[in-house]
Parts: structure tokens; sequence; C-alpha cells
């Protein structure tokens, strides 16, 4: 391959670990913006979300291009490949971290109940998880991405204890329902934020090994 094309790849690559950054700041303001119910702060996410979105079409239509005009093939088409699919789940973690944004702003008008679930050990293993996740293709650490996809169960038992705490809760304060709701749908985003982290992970071990680890026994 010439090296332009050499060039466009280590470009993309570039620009993929640039929207990660962003996408990691972006999840550290969230769960910060839960921990202090900051309204501001929140808002804030939600109007930089186009930010992502814009990031992640650019990287898209990039990788579309090379594609096209190069054709790659073996191990440059699995990175191009991995490269499109990572760029999705960012752009969700991106909408997720938007949508804990909009759940904040909401509780943040409402007088706290005597109950308020602690989201930082959920939030730290989320942060932690991105971080793993991205320095997994960084590095190409297949290792490091199976470490990923193990952390994922922590974090999904986190979220069954949220629900069963907010439901009891809810029995004994049902006029607060509106609240506890929205604090149960935080738990929801923050799952789903670590199931994006596991899905780039999996794709890291696709673009090294060359094998699809979905819905693989783990």
């Amino acid at each position: 391959m010439t090296k332009h094309f050499r060039r466009e790849l280590e470009n993309v690559k570039k620009r993929i670990l640039t929207l990660g950054s962003l996408v990691e700041d972006r999840v550290r303001e969230a769960v910060q913006a839960v921990e202090r119910i900051d309204a501001e702060l929140a808002e804030r996410i939600v109007q930089t979300d186009y930010e992502i979105d814009e990031m992640e079409v650019e990287i898209e239509e990039e990788c579309l291009k090379i594609l096209a005009l190069h054709q790659p093939v073996a191990v440059d088409l699995r990175f191009i490949i991995t490269v499109i699919k990572i760029n999705n789940e960012l752009e969700r973690i991106g909408d997720q971290a938007v949508n804990i944004g909009q759940r904040v702003m909401t509780i943040a008008k409402r007088p706290k109940p005597p109950f308020s679930y602690d989201y930082a050990d959920m939030g730290e293993k989320v942060q932690r998880m991105l971080k793993m996740s991205l320095d997994s293709l960084v590095n190409l650490d297949v290792d490091l991405a199976y470490k990923v996809i193990t952390l994922d169960d922590d974090v999904d038992q986190i979220k069954n204890d949220a629900y069963d705490r907010i439901k009891q809760a809810i029995r004994e304060l049902p006029e607060r329902v509106g609240y506890y709701i929205n604090l149960l749908l935080i738990s929801r985003h923050l799952e789903r934020l670590a199931d994006h982290a596991t899905n780039i992970a999996e794709e890291v071990v696709y673009l090294v090994e060359g094998e699809i680890y979905r819905h693989a026994e783990y």
C-alpha cells in the first residue's frame, strides 16, 4: 500500500482516539453531575452533544472514503471495520451521557427525598471500563480488552442493587415516585455505558484476533 494510504489510516486512528478522549470527558462530567446533582453541568453536557455527533459523522465518512478508494484487505480492512463500529459505540456513549444529564436536570428541580442512591461506585467502574477499552485499542491489548468484558458483570450487579433499593423507596414514599423513577433511569444509563465499553473491547478482540466475540460465553 502507498504512503498516502498509510497516512490516511494513521489519521483515522488519531481521530477515533480524539473522539474517545472527548467521550471520556463527557462521561466524567455526567458522573460528576449525578454525584453533585449539578443541573448546570448536566445542561452543558446536553448542549455540547453536537460536538460528538459531528465528529462521529466525519470519522465514518473518512472510513467510507478509504474503503472506496483503496479497497483494503486483511488486517487493514479489519481496522477500518473496527473503527466504524467503535465510532458508533462512542457516539452512543455520548448519547447516554446526555440521557444522564437530562435525568439530573429533572431531579435537580425537585426536593431531595430522604433516600437517594449513591452512584459513585458505579460511575467509577464505568469510567474505568471506558478508559481500559480505549487503552486496549491504542495498544492492541487483548488481555486488557478481556478484563473490560469481565467487569461488565460488576456494573450489572450494582444496577440490580439500585433497582431493588429504589423500588423499596418508592413503596415507602409513593408520592416521590417521579424523583425515584429518574434516579432509577440513571442506573440504566450507566449500565448502558458499561455495555458500550464492553462492545468496544469486543471489537478490539476482533481487530487483533480476527474473531467475532459478541454473544460468546464469558
